[in-house]
């Protein structure tokens, strides 16, 4: 069935669905790397593709920016297409000290300043955290690519630009970057019993007035698409 925001029928998507911000990101990556692909959804132009890589059925949706946007992507694809597994794949700032340009980090859990977790109604505060399977497996599957990652927590900020000017606080929690989609995503997969992970490449060091540039953050992470697509094929 299509939804408000996704078009086509259940099994138009395949289990694992590889979601990138950016839906120019999700053509890229549709293009380059799946064979057999079609394109699935174009509402809104939030493209979305489904192909196989080596084989085996993957899809690709852009998610849009933001904890509001991702949580409907993600939500629609879990309970409505039956998505198993949803890897984030998308640029963050570097936030601890050792953290450099073009790092490719794995979210072992989401701090957040968003309220998104008051919807569920809990008695404290919920620690979103990465699906252990998927987050072992791209691990593995870096070494054995000779990959080099980091690993640790991210930081989901409701702002991109912060007048509190909080970064350097949670630079002490060692924190190892800022992205605004991971918790949201890590929230409905618990929610819906289902599994995420977020794999980010590091786009900009904030707190060194460092960046890339927009065309590489578009289409020059080729390492981190290649870790997602190969984490895939060994799940």
């Amino acid at each position: 069935m299509s939804t408000p925001h996704l078009q086509g029928e259940r099994g138009d998507y395949a289990p694992v669905v590889l979601m990138p911000g950016d839906p120019l990101r999700a053509k890229y990556i549709a293009e380059t790397y799946l064979e057999d692909v079609r394109c699935v959804n174009e509402i809104r132009g939030m493209l979305g593709y489904t192909g196989t890589y080596q084989g085996k059925p993957v899809s690709v949706q852009g998610s849009g920016m933001g904890m509001p946007s991702i949580g409907i992507y993600s939500y629609e694809l879990f309970h409505f297409f039956d998505v198993q597994s949803i890897i984030r794949i998308g640029t963050a700032g570097g936030v601890a000290d050792e953290v450099q340009l073009r790092d490719i980090l794995l979210g072992v859990g989401a701090c957040t300043n968003s309220a998104y977790a008051d919807q569920y109604r809990l008695p404290g505060q919920f620690a979103p955290t990465a699906s252990f399977r998927l987050l072992r497996t791209a691990a593995d599957t870096a070494d054995q690519l000779g990959i080099a990652v980091r690993t640790g927590n991210l930081l989901s900020s409701d702002t991109f630009y912060d007048d509190a000017d909080s970064l350097a606080e949670w630079q002490k929690m060692h924190v190892l970057g800022i992205e605004m989609e991971a918790a949201a995503l890590y929230m409905n997969a618990a929610r819906a019993g289902r599994e995420a992970l977020c794999i980010c490449t590091v786009s900009d060091c904030p707190l060194r007035s460092e960046s890339t540039t927009a065309a590489e953050r578009q289409t020059g992470f080729t390492k981190m698409m290649e870790l997602a697509l190969e984490t895939v094929i060994r799940l």
